[in-house]
């Protein structure tokens, strides 16, 4: 089912079919996550990764319960958006042999994908408060200050130490 297929016929069908596309995302990322883990050079991007590596699996838990408090099962539906994303990651850092550049670009691919995270958690947010889903809004309100947190750490890491570096 895509974004803009008959199958979403109400805001409920909205909210579900978005709840399911960030739960298939969080799923993604958990994959990708150590691979990035693994090119890493800079400690401090090392560390940031395995970071988000342990919070992603928790936000993957706290959408299970949003999927349980709208009497739903856990259900990922794909999503060619992040799939792009990644996909888009592992070419460019496939094509860079310098350590320090490569770091950088590891940071834009993170943030690429932080971004993504952000819009969804606040459309889901903000539709969850319409839909009277109060708890719901509240375990996704959680999630999306993790997401701005670890943007905003991966900007000063980036700006702070990787892209001087990576500058020359």
């Amino acid at each position: 089912m895509g974004l803009f297929t008959k199958d979403i016929k109400s805001m409920d069908d909205l909210f579900l079919h978005v709840v399911q596309d960030i739960y298939y995302t969080e799923q993604q990322i958990t994959k990708a996550l150590p691979e990035m883990i693994e090119k890493a050079t800079n400690r401090e991007l090392t560390a940031a990764f395995k970071s988000h590596l342990a919070e992603t699996k928790k936000q993957v838990s706290r959408l299970e319960q949003v999927f349980e408090l709208l009497g739903q099962s856990p259900k990922g539906t794909s999503c060619p958006a992040i799939d792009g994303i990644i996909a888009e990651a592992k070419e460019i850092a496939g094509e860079i042999d310098n350590k320090k550049v490569l770091d950088a670009a590891l940071i834009a691919a993170a943030q690429a994908v932080e971004h993504y995270e952000i819009t969804r958690y606040g459309s889901l947010i903000a539709w969850a408060d319409e839909l009277g889903h109060e708890a719901a809004a509240k375990l996704l309100k959680t999630t999306l200050d993790e997401e701005k947190a670890t943007d905003k750490m991966l900007s000063s890491i980036g700006e702070k130490k990787v892209n001087l570096k990576a500058a020359g």
